[in-house]
């Protein structure tokens, strides 16, 4: 795989195009879902664990020069065009504000980009989802309260086809399709059905992990959370494991991370614990190994999951979660600096 990285990157370099037209076929080939690049990052997942990083660094420099690329001859058109434009009469006399990233986007990027420089690929799936897939094949009980209309949205002509509550359905696609090796990242909105306040709302966006192959223990687990952390929040940043339940994962934990406010001395902000909760994990529990044909006799993995939401009110310090869907420009432009 790395030959054909190195080939592409070759190419990449050679790029020309003298109109619009053909920079789109370029865009297309090369940056498309069925492009070059989308092939070697389906094809990931059988490279041998030994060369996932150093073939994982390569696949994102090749994906980043190849956007640089693009965007640098799209560039080089818009100069010319505007060159030879005539003025726009119609055009206001204002300065015309430019937008700027969604302080959301801007957080799953980064929570992206640290889990891919760790050999993880993005999977995608639906929102509209069936049963099986958020709940069942994810070992919850027929009687778990989170099956319950307070807390899921039904689509009421199909009984058994729901919002998503969880990405968890995603990790469930994956891997009633593929054989271990798996190690993929599940970014997405979710739903649940809770009244909307500055602390909860009825969306919300979750970025969840799953890595399974044979002898994976909670100590690999524990050791890629430590690296998120300290690349997330900063090098000093502590965590610490807490048992937990989850259905899908047996043993299960919560993690909290020191507090960068205070640096673990105590303050208001985590209710004088020097703690932050940020996200749950553990091992997958067999049950959904097999679930989904995968031999748990040979396989283990473990999952973790946490909201975008909650990492964006640790970093920028929001009060309140509804303003993350209001479209108030005035707090979307406090995050300029950030994009």
């Amino acid at each position: 795989m790395l030959e054909k990285i190195e080939q592409l990157l070759k190419e990449i370099e050679d790029l020309k195009a003298s109109n619009a037209e053909e920079l789109e076929a370029l865009r297309i080939k090369y940056l498309s879902k069925k492009g070059a690049i989308n092939a070697l990052m389906a094809d990931f997942r059988n490279v041998a664990a030994d060369k996932k990083k150093e073939v994982g660094m390569k696949l994102n420099e090749l994906k980043n020069r190849t956007q640089e690329r693009i965007a640098a001859l799209k560039e080089a058109f818009e100069a010319q065009d505007n060159g030879a434009a005539e003025l726009d009469l119609t055009r206001t006399a204002y300065p015309v504000d430019l937008g700027t990233r969604h302080p959301l986007s801007i957080v799953k990027n980064e929570i992206i980009d640290i889990f891919s420089r760790m050999g993880f690929t993005i999977a995608d799936g639906p929102e509209v989802e069936d049963d099986w897939h958020v709940f069942s094949s994810m070992n919850f009980a027929e009687d778990h309260p989170a099956r319950d209309m307070q807390d899921t949205f039904f689509i009421e002509s199909h009984p058994d086809i729901i919002l998503r509550t969880h990405t968890s359905s995603v990790q469930s696609r994956v891997m009633e399709v593929s054989q271990p090796p798996i190690r993929v990242i599940c970014p997405g909105r979710v739903y649940r059905n809770e009244a909307i306040s500055y602390r909860a709302h009825c969306f919300f966006h979750q970025v969840e992990g799953l890595y399974v192959d044979k002898n994976v223990s909670f100590t690999d687990l524990k050791q890629v959370l430590l690296q998120f952390a300290k690349e997330m929040f900063g090098e000093d940043t502590k965590i610490r494991l807490r048992p937990s339940y989850f259905p899908f994962t047996e043993p299960s934990a919560e993690m909290d991370i020191s507090c960068d406010i205070c640096g673990g001395e105590g303050c208001p902000f985590c209710k004088y614990t020097g703690w932050v909760e940020i996200l749950g994990c553990g091992m997958v529990d067999p049950a959904v190994l097999e679930a989904n044909g995968i031999d748990s006799k040979v396989y283990s993995g473990y999952a973790f999951g946490m909201g975008v939401e909650r990492i964006a009110n640790l970093k920028y310090k929001v009060k309140d979660l509804r303003m993350f869907s209001e479209n108030d420009t005035r707090f979307l432009t406090e995050f300029e600096a950030a994009n």
